[in-house]
């Protein structure tokens, strides 16, 4: 399973957002040995960017443990006062794995 999972940042909160991210991607990674991904939208709409994390090829054993782990570490780092409105959390898997 792949998780997609992005919302908006205000410009002014862009560089402390990074930071925390980074740091919690980086004890995610060593914890569960996902290496998360960081992707930006070109530009802004409504004076807001666009980010999104990407976590690839969580084995579907460990999925709810991870994704409960990545809640709570976000939740930790404080990232939810640095993003504006929700954060939407999209699950994909491969087509292989459906058949």
């Amino acid at each position: 399973m792949d998780l997609y999972i992005y919302y908006r940042v205000a410009p002014t909160q862009a560089q402390a957002l990074h930071g925390r991210l980074k740091a919690v991607q980086t004890v995610l990674q060593a914890r569960f040995g996902i290496a998360g991904g960081l992707k930006r939208r070109p530009g802004e709409q409504d004076g807001l960017q666009t980010w999104m994390e990407v976590y690839e090829h969580i084995a579907a054993p460990r999925a709810t443990e991870f994704t409960r782990a990545l809640e709570l570490a976000l939740e930790d780092a404080g990232i939810p006062a640095l993003i504006s409105g929700p954060r939407h959390v999209e699950q994909f898997e491969d087509v292989a794995s459906c058949a």
